[in-house]
């Protein structure tokens, strides 16, 4: 059964495209205004997505870049499946590839030397097939960084965890690391960089509660900002050969010019852009919200689309991963 969107009363909706994005368009073509109506994703019967829809004048019409996320974890599960049997993407370091996966938002799977490094783990999506972990990375202490059943689930026996000091609290037998500290764990070493805003305004990171993390695999630098702004301690960063960035954070925080006049400073080889879809973690943990818009005015696509060709000419490469169903 194809996937459909069920529009309520005189509403239409047609430009739906299906991907790791869905675009919609919803218009009223009856003749008198549309109140607060609703449509529907279904797909094989099933409901997996509702939106809330303003009012509409007579004829007026109103895009969105994806419908509002209510949970659907059997969706999310499937195409979670689908990503890890196929695979990550490979770099070749000294030593063997490192074989990095995007999981979900902000959690990334790595491998290298017959070790498992997962980041910022969350048991929103079905991690059944997510290998168990010689390492945990912990960014923040909120669910959708720190999870304690999704560590629960991919933690080895004895595997350490690392976090911020704000984390200590939920996994008590994590190792704190504080910012501008290094450590060695898991025979990988592990550097602790400072994540935190500037704007003013909440939800917001002070400085010291939040890591970012470089972490060394043979003769390669990898870098998981977690969230922060362009602060002096990420623009100082050097001889980074892949870089995590978030997009996209709430007061208008790390805009897609932001984000690429920061990765332009600091200029790793391979960029990937992850924790850029705010709405939808908002949805996972709270539940249908009002849609919104990207600042400045733009879609989640299209920011995404603005933060590469911002980047173009430079030497960094810039990878898309599937971050979300």
């Amino acid at each position: 059964m194809p996937p459909l969107f069920e529009p309520q009363a005189d509403l239409t909706v047609d430009d739906v495209k299906l991907g790791s994005t869905i675009f919609y368009h919803i218009t009223n073509i009856g003749q008198a205004a549309a109140g607060a109506s609703v449509t529907r994703l279904i797909i094989d019967g099933v409901v997996v997505a509702t939106s809330a829809v303003g009012p509409l004048a007579a004829g007026e019409g109103r895009g969105y870049g994806r419908p509002m996320i209510r949970r659907m974890p059997a969706v999310l599960a499937l195409c979670l499946a689908s990503r890890l049997a196929a695979g990550g993407d490979r770099f070749p370091a000294k030593g063997g590839d490192i074989e990095i996966t995007p999981l979900v938002h902000a959690s990334v799977q790595v491998e290298y030397a017959g070790k498992v490094i997962q980041v910022d783990p969350w048991s929103f999506g079905d991690l059944s097939l997510a290998r168990p972990a010689d390492l945990i990375l912990i960014s923040d202490d909120v669910g959708h960084h720190l999870d304690v059943k999704a560590i629960a689930k991919l933690r080895k026996p004895g595997a350490p965890v690392i976090m911020p000091a704000s984390g200590k609290p939920q996994v008590p037998d994590g190792i704190v690391l504080g910012n501008g500290e290094s450590t060695t764990a898991a025979s990988i070493r592990v550097e602790s960089i400072a994540a935190y805003d500037i704007k003013p305004g909440a939800p917001e990171h002070p400085k010291g509660d939040a890591n970012g993390y470089v972490v060394t695999l043979g003769d390669k630098r990898v870098y998981f900002a977690g969230v922060t702004e362009c602060v002096p301690e990420v623009k100082a960063l050097r001889n980074i050969d892949i870089a995590f960035m978030p997009m996209n954070i709430p007061q208008e925080r790390m805009t897609p010019a932001a984000v690429a006049e920061c990765v332009k400073i600091f200029k790793p080889a391979v960029v990937y852009i992850y924790h850029y879809d705010q709405d939808f973690a908002s949805h996972a943990i709270n539940g249908p919200l009002q849609p919104r818009w990207i600042a400045p005015g733009l879609t989640v696509v299209q920011s995404l689309q603005a933060f590469k060709d911002a980047l173009k000419g430079t030497a960094t490469e810039v990878r898309l991963g599937r971050w979300y169903p």
